[in-house]
């Protein structure tokens, strides 16, 4: 996985992979940290509310680093074990999260999430169960977890107590992509049946209960979508890969 991690202070390039984790100034330029590994670990990467950032691995731990607001002296400063299965996804959360919410969750390959309160040291707040399906990807938005698993389903959760707020069978096949437009709540989700489906996530202002509404759907012919992401953080464009392309295709209003 390669990921720009917006820090407080600064911007990173971190590159993950079987052998270690590389860390690079925005550009690409210097290599600022590298972190080897004893063993190969699938590593997905996310920048958490604090001035850190967090690796997961194969064996299912999520490595926290402390970064400077600069130069190089990068050190690991937690190790959190709840997750019992190789780390899938991390995401830290992209709006405004409500009072006694978590700001960071943590998907594995068996399905369970963890949503952590990020800060000095990382606080458990909630685990929610495997059900028998992996969770590939996983958003956080205002205080809602939005999370994409192998049998097709969206599934919405409070980040402040881990309840089930909502599910959708939203694809014929396995979720392999979510995300999310910070600015408007819409969600972006890709599977391997071609398909790229746009909702649009709420909150309804007299009950509080979170609403999800779909926006649009694209078929990518003859393609099994393995990633997907917007292009701006309103929604209003977003590209799409597929397994054995060399393209992009990006898409946008006309």
């Amino acid at each position: 996985q390669a990921a720009w991690c917006v820090l407080p202070s600064r911007v990173l390039l971190v590159l993950t992979s079987q052998k270690g984790i590389q860390m690079y100034e925005s550009d690409g330029s210097i290599m600022v940290y590298w972190h080897a590994l004893d063993v190969a670990e699938h590593l997905p990467v996310h920048a958490d509310a604090s001035s850190g950032l967090s690796a997961g691995t194969s064996s299912g731990l999520v490595l926290v680093f402390d970064i400077p607001p600069k130069g190089t002296n990068i050190t690991v400063s937690e190790v959190l074990e709840q997750h019992h299965d190789a780390i899938t996804d991390i995401a830290a959360e992209l709006g405004q999260a409500p009072d006694g919410a978590g700001d960071l969750v943590t998907a594995d390959d068996a399905g369970t999430l963890c949503i952590w309160s990020t800060g000095e040291e990382f606080t458990l707040l909630s685990k929610i169960p495997a059900f028998g399906c992996c969770c590939a990807s996983v958003k956080l938005w205002n205080g809602i977890v939005a999370a994409g698993y192998g049998n097709g389903q969206i599934r919405l959760y409070e980040a402040a107590t881990g309840l089930l707020r909502a599910e959708v069978n939203a694809h014929a096949r396995w979720i392999y992509a979510l995300d999310l437009a910070p600015q408007t709540g819409k969600l972006l989700s890709g599977a391997e049946d071609s398909f790229v489906h746009i909702w649009k996530l709420s909150r309804n202002p007299d009950t509080d209960n979170v609403e999800i509404e779909h926006c649009h759907a694209e078929c990518v012919t003859d393609t099994q979508v393995c990633g997907a992401r917007f292009c701006d953080p309103e929604g209003n464009s977003f590209a799409v890969t597929g397994y054995d392309l060399s393209e992009i295709y990006c898409y946008g209003r006309a």
